[in-house]
């Protein structure tokens, strides 16, 4: 269980740098600053914390339904950042009550970087722990922007990196659920013979409707660049 929520983080803190890489560089660099600022007054907090009780806190079934809840809401927000942004770089004039979601950065990344500190303190026993926050908080303060852009540069595409982002908060909301069940079954499984009809009746729906919606996609980008040309050409005349 503690392997996968370390999975979860690392995909937290990669879903952080996407959202990023949709940010203004100072904006960047003022969100960078915020998360040092954050590990330099976390220190103390830090140092006090345990091996013995950070797993029991991974391992503690209420804690985790109750993150698991955060992560749902961060998901939610993140799928709606994904939609909204996609409608305006197809010309959606949108609405300023949805204009904060370009503004909101995940959240989740500060108890990541706080779980990240307390490693680094039981992994370097001998070292200041001042001077390992300092050195984590100048990391952050480098990394985050440097990696955001080095992910704008690899992926220039706007298109792409939103589905990259939404892909990977799809990922995070499913491990975020999964992490809850830790054992426990809910609702008891039915033992009964396999519904083959209803596999392949569900299968060729999902194949039908998947296809219809590519091809409108199609349809519909084709008509829209036909219209631009007309307009271009009517334009030049």
């Amino acid at each position: 269980m503690e392997l996968i929520i370390r999975i979860l983080m690392l995909f937290i803190f990669v879903n952080c740098i996407l959202k990023l890489s949709f940010w203004k560089p100072w904006q960047s660099i003022i969100f960078s600053s915020i998360c040092s600022v954050f590990i330099i007054k976390m220190c103390p907090y830090a140092i006090l914390q345990s091996k013995t009780q950070l797993a029991d806190f991974l391992t503690h079934t209420k804690i985790l339904q109750d993150a698991a809840v955060l992560i749902s809401i961060e998901s939610a927000i993140c799928f709606t950042f994904c939609f909204t942004a996609l409608r305006e770089i197809f010309g959606t004039k949108l609405k300023k009550w949805i204009q904060p979601l370009f503004w909101y950065p995940t959240l989740l990344i500060f108890p990541v970087i706080f779980y990240l500190l307390t490693q680094i303190i039981f992994t370097m026993p001998g070292t200041d722990f001042g001077l390992i926050s300092y050195l984590l908080a100048g990391g952050l303060l480098v990394g985050l922007p440097a990696l955001s852009f080095l992910i704008k540069y690899l992926y220039p595409e706007k298109e792409l990196r939103l589905e990259i982002h939404f892909l990977v908060s799809l990922f995070i909301c499913i491990v975020g659920l999964i992490t809850t069940v830790n054992g426990n079954v809910t609702y008891a499984a039915v033992d009964g013979p396999v519904n083959i009809r209803a596999l392949v009746l569900s299968f060729a729906l999902f194949i039908l409707a998947f296809s219809i919606g590519f091809l409108w996609n199609k349809i519909k980008w084709t008509l829209r660049q036909r219209r631009k040309i007309l307009k271009t050409t009517k334009i030049k005349h």
